[in-house]
């Protein structure tokens, strides 16, 4: 018996709709969080309120909760499950379900991971105390991106949409893996074996054939306090949880209403988009320029995060699309003009959300280092953000044509239980 879809619109629309709205959203708070910072009688409420004490102590390792802690530690957490429920769907049924999709993504991805951090290394890798920031430019803010394409409206066709949003899907992958490995410096060994035991029931409970999304986000919790506990950042157990969550496969029909990471996702999505994203940038991109000069922009540790990000990324992301198409490796997404993909790996440079994420990773207490890299961030995304809006404005509004574009009715839904 086939099951019942809803067909209003396609994932992917809503996907893109819901991230240009949330990135418009994601501006408003990071300029909200720069007046806040800097306006006299405001800025001491406003840094005094993020490091309010509001307790517990969940871990000996943190302290007492924080404002700011349970935002980056705990909202975020419900973010990057978002972010793991997008990367199974994308590769178990999703642009990223065989080789031959993955493949530009992954390349682009890639290369605007490494070539970032590489720039940042040559520029800021002699200044002791700031190697630790290597990977701050290798991330891209796929809401801030998209809200970007958002204002160009027809100048930038769907297809480049949905390969920015593929390449940050992939791009969000080695983030993770980046924040499991490189950031993690103390661990709780008792609490890792527990967040282990509790991943591994709900594996089980997935392999069981439990469908009660109840069951699944009680137990995220227990996993959160477990890998919070671990001194392993708390966010990867948001990622790990939504590899566990079961899948429905839904072919050309992206919303089966029996599929619980359908549901999830699709709930979870105007909280992430909305609320989540928006107060992480209030609370993480107030800087106070109170007696600091332009010449900060020089220092390494800034200069190199904006370099990475604004050099780095089209270098990497438009240079690795460039050899792949002239090697034959893959073809142009949606047979977009060069101008266009060069438009698009310049927004691929808007680091933002991820980029101050592993800022406070890479250099944590050290206040000064943290205002650096807010700056470097800042200077590196508005840059990246005006050249790519210039660029794709400029190029030709005509709308890339698709070879073979996938019909919504060539294949029929399977009611097929994914397992993690």
């Amino acid at each position: 018996m086939q099951r019942r879809i809803r067909t209003v619109r396609s994932a992917a629309r809503a996907f893109l709709h819901g991230e240009a709205a949330g990135g418009i959203f994601l501006i408003a708070a990071a300029a909200l969080a720069m007046l806040a910072a800097n306006l006299p009688g405001i800025s001491e409420t406003y840094f005094h309120t993020l490091h309010q004490e509001t307790g517990p102590v969940i871990s000996p390792l943190y302290g007492p909760m924080t404002v700011h802690l349970w935002i980056n530690d705990g909202l975020m957490a419900v973010f990057f499950l978002l972010v793991g429920l997008e990367i199974k769907r994308e590769f178990v049924d999703g642009r990223l379900a065989s080789w031959d999709r993955r493949r530009l993504p992954v390349i682009a991805a890639a290369a605007g991971m490494v070539v970032p951090a590489a720039v940042y290394l040559l520029i800021a890798g002699r200044t002791p105390g700031v190697t630790s920031g290597w990977a701050i430019p290798a991330a891209t803010d796929i809401a801030f991106a998209i809200g970007v394409l958002a204002i160009l409206g027809s100048r930038a066709p769907a297809a480049l949409k949905l390969f920015l949003t593929t390449v940050a899907i992939v791009d969000d992958m080695g983030a993770v893996a980046i924040i499991a490995v490189a950031y993690t410096a103390h661990i709780d060994l008792i609490a890792l074996v527990g967040a282990a035991v509790v991943l591994g029931v709900m594996i089980a409970c997935n392999r069981l054939g439990v469908r009660h999304l109840a069951v699944y986000l009680a137990l995220a919790v227990v996993l959160w306090v477990l890998v919070f506990q671990s001194g392993v950042h708390a966010t990867i157990a948001g990622v790990a949880a939504a590899m566990t969550i079961p899948l429905v496969k839904s072919p050309a029909a992206p919303d089966a209403v029996d599929s619980p990471l359908h549901r999830l996702e699709h709930a979870l999505h105007p909280w992430s988009a909305f609320l989540i994203v928006p107060l992480f940038g209030f609370a993480n991109a107030g800087v106070s320029f109170e007696g600091l000069s332009p010449a900060i922009l020089l220092e390494p540790l800034p200069l190199g995060i904006a370099a990475g990000l604004f050099l780095g990324k089209q270098l990497g992301i438009f240079g690795s699309i460039w050899l792949a198409v002239k090697t034959g490796i893959a073809k142009r997404p949606g047979n977009a003009g060069w101008r266009q993909i060069y438009g698009v790996s310049l927004l691929a440079g808007i680091g933002f959300t991820m980029s101050l994420f592993i800022g406070g990773l890479a250099f944590p207490g050290n206040a000064l280092f943290v205002d650096e890299v807010k700056i470097g961030v800042l200077l590196g995304s508005i840059l990246s953000a005006v050249a790519g809006y210039a660029v794709l404005r400029s190029a030709s509004t005509a709308t890339p044509k698709i070879a073979n574009p996938p019909s919504a009715s060539s294949a029929p839904t399977q009611p097929v239980d994914v397992q993690p």
